[in-house]
């Protein structure tokens, strides 16, 4: 027998296999193998057409290999959308869907066609962790081609895989088009979002006791969940834009900005998280100013990496001024890089270099604040100068730290959640009085809690510990107040009914931070169940307008407005925007499916709630309260006469229990 000679080198591996085959299989195995080959010839085809080449098609997978990493990912993004394409008129549950991981690096082949290395097994891992129809990239790969195809890059943190020793940093990516929208993983102060689109029990303590399962709203799972979409059928005629192409204009005559994400010059990409923890700050430094009005960071972050033309940013976002620079560390050492430009003619206003070293950080961070304020005209009053000068500590590494712990943070995984705890807890004991530290601590348990995250974050045995971690940390983020701390604290008075005490805290994180639009939808939650529905809408049309990529919680809230108000058809259109934005939106469907019965639109309803159980049937939504008309109407109270019976009635027809 002839010894088989193995040669290394350096490859593009695309590796796929399908999302739950064993279920095609068993539902109609002749139907499944029809359209496993039908897949794996578009496979071939567009493998070919992008330089690579199939080498393997065992059981219900396929491996390929390429010779450039844009050609693997160019090939996986046209693959994915052919068979969507072709899937787009079967019922859900037959389409047939890949999981796709690309990855770069060394594989050895065999002279008998056998494929195998280390870059073939991180390929397989990363396919394992990908979505049903989505790609999953490697950094390795993210880097060789960023700039050069035409995709947008999610973050989907450090991920351990079986077999691998070392953590891959992973990305998601999707075709890019249309508006940039901002990653879901990026959203910080998310717990004001998930506590304000999920509506309130009546009894916390109680309920969580008795292990009752509650409120997760559309943000959370937005913010990690994201299986198939419901088809437009169930959920009736949507619209074709979920999204303004630009934001309106400020009508208060106010001064425009938006902070883009600094480059991080240090060379090296551990230091990223300080050039973004800078930029936040700039960001919350500018939104205490009163004559300001400042772009949310979740917006302008959609920019991060890109490259961009600053006047159509502007135009996007609604500003005349944006703010842009780089940041440098280099041990201690620091260089901050801003300028200041006019969007509408593209001139500059103001530039500067600042060089100083870590301990005098909050230092460069008040003067670019304070030349943009003075380059823009704006008058700074005593107060707002004292807040801006304020940041909750005067420890170096204590806000170096945080902010190391922020970047975990808002990759919004159970993971990251662990590894920001550490480092929370760390800036926490630096500096005791570090109230910011507490805050996102709370942050972190509360919205642990309210995903059903508690055992995966650690935070004890059973779930409902997270609400007694939060409440311990809150209490002491409470001795030197944040916007952050007054959001969570809102959230979890209105989840208690405690609504007047949901309002007064909405109330001071907005106080304390003018521009911060999570501040407003928390004041919009706590509104809607307070019985004032015109102020909420007035909430979040601020809201939106602080963060034009706002997410589809933002639409939740002006849905629930819309409703309470008796605007059953305007809100839903705002809930089926939301739901095209986020198909596992559960808060969202839920509410719609209260719009149509209370409108009596039973064919829609009916359809929407088939829709609903065959993903509870999935168990997708298990974690749920069961779905019923009487739950239902409990959380959704009805104002005119009649509405309450027309509700049950149409909601009886479509099939949803008593």
């Amino acid at each position: 027998m002839r010894e088989s000679v193995q040669r290394q080198r350096l490859a593009a591996i695309l590796a796929a296999d399908v999302a739950g085959y064993s279920r095609l299989m068993e539902a109609d195995e002749r139907a499944t193998v029809e359209a496993l080959e039908a897949a794996r010839a578009v496979f071939r085809a567009e493998v070919k057409a992008n330089g690579g080449r199939v080498v393997d098609t065992s059981g219900d997978s396929v491996l390929a290999l390429f010779d450039s990493a844009a050609g693997a990912v160019v090939a996986a993004l046209a693959v994915q959308q052919a068979l969507e394409d072709a899937s787009v008129a079967l019922p859900e549950h037959r389409r047939m869907r890949f999981r796709i991981g690309v990855h770069l690096g060394d594989v050895i082949k065999s002279d008998d066609g056998t494929v195998y290395g280390d870059g073939v097994n991180i390929g397989a891992r990363l396919q394992a962790a990908a979505e049903p129809g989505g790609v999953l990239v490697s950094e390795a790969v993210r880097g060789a081609v960023k700039g050069r195809v035409a995709a947008i890059f999610e973050d989907r943190g450090m991920q351990t895989v079986k077999n691998i020793s070392d953590p891959i940093h992973a990305w998601t990516v999707r075709l890019a088009t249309g508006p940039v929208a901002p990653p879901a993983t990026a959203a910080p102060s998310a717990a004001v979002a998930t506590a304000a689109s999920a509506p309130p029990r009546r009894s916390r303590r109680a309920l969580a006791a008795a292990g009752v399962l509650l409120l997760l709203g559309a943000a959370a799972l937005a913010l990690w969940l994201r299986p198939a979409p419901v088809s437009s059928r169930a959920l009736g005629a949507l619209p074709a834009s979920t999204r303004p192409s630009a934001a309106a204009p400020d009508v208060s005559g106010k001064a425009s900005i938006a902070v883009l994400p600094f480059d991080n010059m240090s060379g090296d990409a551990e230091q990223a998280y300080f050039a973004d923890g800078i930029t936040e700050d700039l960001i919350t430094d500018l939104s205490k100013v009163s004559g300001l009005l400042v772009i949310a960071r979740n917006s302008t972050f959609a920019y991060k990496g890109k490259a961009h033309d600053v006047r159509e940013i502007a135009k996007v976002l609604g500003v005349r001024y944006v703010l842009e620079g780089s940041v440098r560390k280099s041990g201690a050492d620091i260089r901050v890089n801003a300028q200041l430009i006019d969007a509408s003619s593209g001139g500059h206003v103001w530039a500067d270099r600042y060089d100083g070293d870590l301990k005098n950080i909050f230092g460069l961070q008040d003067t670019v604040t304070r030349n943009v304020v003075k380059a823009l005209a704006v008058e700074l009053t005593k107060a707002e100068s004292d807040r801006v000068s304020t940041r909750g500590t005067r420890n170096a590494e204590a806000y170096d730290t945080f902010l190391k712990g922020w970047e975990h943070y808002q990759r919004q995984t159970p993971a990251e959640f662990r590894a920001a705890i550490v480092d929370f807890k760390r800036s926490a004991e630096l500096d005791p009085n570090y109230g910011r530290a507490y805050a996102a601590l709370a942050a972190i348990s509360w919205e642990s809690f309210t995903r059903f995250w508690g055992q995966s974050v650690q935070l004890g045995p059973r779930n409902e510990d997270s609400l007694y971690v939060a409440e311990q940390y809150l209490a002491k983020a409470m001795r030197e107040p944040t916007p952050l701390a007054h959001q969570v604290a809102s959230a979890m008075q209105l989840q208690a009914q405690q609504h007047d005490e949901a309002l007064a805290e909405a109330k001071r994180s907005i106080e304390s931070d003018p521009n911060d639009a999570n501040g407003y939808i928390a004041l919009a939650g706590a509104l809607s169940f307070s019985g004032r529905p015109d102020e909420a809408l007035a909430a979040v049309d601020r809201a939106m307008r602080l963060n034009p990529h706002y997410p589809s919680s933002y639409l939740y809230q002006r849905g629930l407005a819309q409703f309470a108000a008796n605007r059953a058809d305007e809100a839903a259109v705002s809930l089926q925007q939301a739901i095209a934005m986020n198909p596992d939106d559960y808060w969202s469907q839920r509410l719609l499916l209260a719009v149509y019965g209370q409108v009596g639109r039973d064919a829609d309803a009916r359809r929407l709630y088939a829709a609903m159980q065959s993903k509870d049937r999935r168990g997708q939504w298990a974690f749920m309260d069961p779905l019923t008309i009487k739950a239902v109407t409990y959380w959704y109270p009805f104002t005119k006469p009649g509405d309450a019976q027309r509700f049950s009635a149409s909601l009886a027809k479509a099939g949803v229990p008593e």
